[in-house]
């Protein structure tokens, strides 16, 4: 996410004085006047000079000059300018560091909780909501089945899938299968279908099944049937990602009005949104950085949204953040999410 190449940009002393502006409005969140950039400044500058670059920059859409007050703030396009070439990033401290690795030594055993504590952390270090997508179920190839007769009308499924994992379920027929009918069953699955990702197996099978009604036995075709429910590859999880610190969001005074909340709240709660807008950085190369009206979704106009894909391997396989104000300290927040994907990689490599 890079600001336009035609979009003008103002000078030296243009983009010293939007730097120190957007500091100083990101630090009190009041409109910030000629008085107050002057002593910040650091520059011999008389206050109408100040005044006039604040116009210069007023024009090219970087601030804007509230209604109520002679000050400005920066706009999201000031803001754009900022985090791609003014704002001097801070990593976090190895004191921090040390404390993120811990929290995640304490899960590692558990994707799930590693999850859950990213999501906390990532709130906790930034004051905001930290959002973490649960890691995407890595592909599951089928190399052999085999079907065993239970009692009771059941068959036990054994699955050998990728290199030689084995995963065991139990069937529920209508009547007992004979073990040869079943043997025949299972050598027909392993001919056609062997090497086959695991949840394209069960539509292939039912698709197949359909074309062979009239060919097929019917036994074959009834077994065949109710083995296809064993390979449903569904092995998602329900909750796609996991989010902390939502409440984080009502301390701020821009997002604090009641519309405001019930929307981002009613967001979160429908989850689709959110998704939507994580999926838009699964591929990316490092942090991506929405600001306002950037993340395409009206309900987030008013805020800015830091994520950083994570990876096992070569696999991009999430995708976490924070979502805040438009208003945040960007310096700290954007190298806290980059380092926080880099150690969550070193985690759940540890589990593979």
């Amino acid at each position: 996410m890079t600001a336009e190449a035609s979009n003008p940009v103002p000078n030296n002393r243009g983009q010293h004085l939007l730097r120190v502006l957007i500091q100083r409005f990101i630090q009190d969140g009041q409109p910030v006047g000629s008085r107050t950039l002057s002593k910040d400044a650091g520059l011999d500058l008389s206050p109408a000079t100040i005044r006039n670059v604040m116009a210069d920059l007023e024009e090219m859409g970087l601030v804007s000059a509230p209604h109520t007050s002679a000050g400005r703030i920066p706009t999201s396009k000031g803001y754009r300018l900022f985090v791609d070439t003014l704002v001097r990033y801070r990593q976090p401290g190895d004191g921090d560091i040390q404390k993120i690795k811990a929290k995640m030594h304490g899960e590692v055993d558990s994707t799930a909780g590693l999850v859950g504590a990213v999501s906390s952390m990532l709130s906790e270090f930034t004051s905001m909501a930290g959002v973490v997508t649960v890691p995407r179920a890595p592909q599951v190839i089928l190399r052999q089945i085999e079907f065993l007769p239970l009692t009771e009308n059941r068959v036990l499924v054994i699955l050998v899938v990728n290199d030689r994992e084995v995963q065991n379920r139990i069937l529920h027929t209508d009547r007992d299968y004979s073990a040869s009918e079943l043997i025949q069953a299972q050598n027909f699955i392993n001919e056609h279908y062997g090497g086959v990702e695991l949840g394209q197996v069960r539509s292939k099978l039912l698709e197949d099944l359909d074309a062979t009604r009239d060919s097929m036995n019917r036994t074959m075709h009834e077994i065949i049937s109710v083995a296809s429910t064993a390979m449903d590859g569904s092995g998602e999880p329900d909750d796609k990602y996991v989010v902390a610190g939502e409440t984080n969001l009502m301390d701020f005074a821009e997002l604090s009005d009641v519309d405001t909340l019930r929307r981002l709240f009613d967001a979160f709660s429908r989850k689709r949104v959110i998704l939507d807008l994580l999926d838009q950085s699964i591929n990316a190369n490092g942090v991506q950085i929405f600001i306002g009206e950037e993340s395409g979704y009206r309900i987030f106009d008013g805020c800015s949204v830091i994520t950083a894909p994570y990876h096992v391997d070569d696999d991009t396989i999430g995708v976490l953040g924070v979502i805040g104000p438009t208003r945040m300290a960007y310096d700290r927040v954007v190298p806290i999410v980059d380092v926080t994907a880099r150690l969550l990689e070193s985690a759940l490599s540890q589990n593979h």
